[in-house]
């Protein structure tokens, strides 16, 4: 398996003067300048104190500069831990014990409203760690600000001259990324990916995409522009708005003027799709293929990408933290399957079907495990599936599991058939459970704007769908479907919370 840095820097040698990265609207770095600028910042680190096995905790929004910090770290043989400022002090206190970091990496910005101007945040219900206080070596992106720590290093400074500038040499086992997935203060949960794991799931999505030199992808999610570089193309960063953490759809869209290549999650193709269908927002002239991930890809939502951009080919990428990519399906297969197609498992994959249905997974990519924990063989992955012919198909979720009766239902067995319905945007099952156990399950819909009674049209249609003891209590139309997350999945807690005042 070809380290992804040693990939990188072939690239290089084949296509020296090809544009790799930039942001948008700015000169990208070469594939040469890339590759030599993320020597600089690994000898850099070195220099400043910076060993093999240092782990580095790294709150600094996607951009060029803090892309090669992140290159340059694993490079350098660290360890790049991302972390949410905004889980809240105490949950971000116990993530910081259990990974024992010896760097940060932080805005200034954070810096400043974590400690000089945490009670003008407060007021507004802004609760962050206290960045400064933390006992490392500190590396600040932007400006210096009062609370940036005295001894802090400017980002800028890393990719300045060196003596060296060569990469170092790759140790395929040594840990690359940790990223905490889920958990409590009590038991977090911290995923930990090698180097040898991220360089065959990258390896693994070659062929999958027609990314290729003279391709140009427009994206800031880190999984999907590697992919880019590893294929030559270009990759462009958006702008984050100032002071937000999250990239407007509608603003993304706008500025794929040039690009062929875009990934979204499936919530932000949905309003980047409002725009276009409003003529707020062109439709991108060169858009050949976009990337959906992050979240289940529903029917109608390619049906209305279709018919929006119909020159363009949509690809859902099927995976999870631990193991990425599992598999991809194109946009027009998924409309043909009578089930929530996920399609082959990717090169290296293995995937097995447990007795009670639960899809399990294995390969290189799989992550090493979960930090503090036995390393992983295998992963069950909470989804339920089934193969047809070499390909899987998930019928439903393990821990969306709802209990009516003696009978368990999975309502991601179910949602599917419902947005195929005419005038269903959007469905969602909820269980509200009683105090015996049992559940009342209600049905969200999101209806299309020109429906008339949806509400009507599926009580009348789901006996004939849909099994009996599936079939919900209640419908409720709702103008949306709430999200949680880095990826904007449906946050089945808060409908729930939504759902109980409308029937009460």
């Amino acid at each position: 398996m070809t380290d992804f840095l040693e990939k990188l820097a072939a690239q290089a040698e084949r296509i020296p003067d090809a544009s790799a990265l930039g942001a948008v609207g700015k000169r990208a770095l070469t594939y040469r300048e890339l590759v030599d600028s993320i020597g600089r910042v690994a000898h850099n680190l070195g220099e400043a104190g910076f060993v093999p096995g240092d782990r580095m905790l790294f709150s600094i929004r996607p951009g060029v500069s803090s892309v090669l910090l992140i290159f340059g770290t694993i490079a350098a043989g660290g360890t790049i831990v991302f972390v949410d400022p905004g889980v809240g002090p105490e949950l971000f206190a116990k993530r910081v014990e259990m990974v024992e970091p010896s760097w940060a990496a932080t805005e200034s910005l954070l810096y400043a409203a974590s400690g000089p101007l945490a009670g003008f945040g407060r007021k507004r219900g802004l609760e962050l760690p206290r960045f400064g206080a933390l006992d490392v070596r500190h590396i600040h992106s932007g400006v210096w600000v009062p609370g940036t720590p005295l001894g802090s290093i400017p980002l800028r400074r890393f990719a300045g001259d060196a003596r060296e500038p060569a990469l170092p040499a790759a140790d395929p086992d040594a840990a690359a990324l940790i990223v905490f997935t889920s958990g409590t203060t009590d038991e977090p949960k911290a995923v930990v990916h090698t180097r040898a794991s991220l360089s065959a799931g990258l390896a693994a999505m070659a062929g999958k995409t027609s990314l290729a030199p003279g391709a140009f992808l427009h994206t800031e999610q880190l999984m999907m522009g590697l992919p880019a570089l590893m294929a030559g193309a270009r990759w462009a960063m958006p702008r984050y708005p100032r002071f937000g953490t999250h990239i407007d759809p509608v603003r993304f869209t706008r500025n794929l003027r040039s690009a062929t290549h875009a990934f979204y999650t499936p919530a932000d193709l949905a309003v980047a799709l409002d725009a276009i269908e409003a003529a707020a927002v062109p439709a991108p002239p060169n858009l050949r293929q976009v990337a959906l991930g992050g979240a289940p890809v529903t029917s109608a939502l390619l049906r209305r990408a279709q018919k929006s951009l119909p020159d363009t080919e949509f690809l859902a990428v099927y995976g999870m933290t631990e193991i990425l990519p599992v598999a991809v399906a194109t946009g027009a297969a998924k409309l043909a399957h009578d089930g929530d197609l996920l399609g082959a498992p990717v090169r290296g994959v293995e995937a097995r079907i447990a007795d009670d249905g639960e899809l399990v997974l294995s390969g290189p990519n799989l992550c090493r495990g979960y930090l503090g924990a036995e390393p992983m063989t295998e992963i069950a992955t909470g989804d339920l599936a089934r193969w047809d012919g070499k390909e899987l198909v998930l019928t439903g979720r393990k821990k969306d599991m709802m209990i009516r009766g003696k009978t368990n239902i999975y309502p991601g067995l179910y949602e599917p058939a419902i947005v195929a319905i005419d005038g269903v945007r959007e469905a969602i099952m909820v269980g509200l459970p009683d105090e015996i156990g049992d559940e009342r399950i209600v049905l969200a819909v999101v209806a299309e704007p020109d429906s008339t009674d949806i509400a009507a049209v599926l009580r009348d249609r789901l006996p004939q769908l849909i099994d009996t003891t599936a079939v919900p209590d209640d419908i409720v139309v709702v103008d949306r479907i709430p999200v949680s997350g880095r990826t904007n999945k449906p946050d089945r807690a808060a409908l729930r919370d939504m759902v109980r005042e409308q029937i009460a």
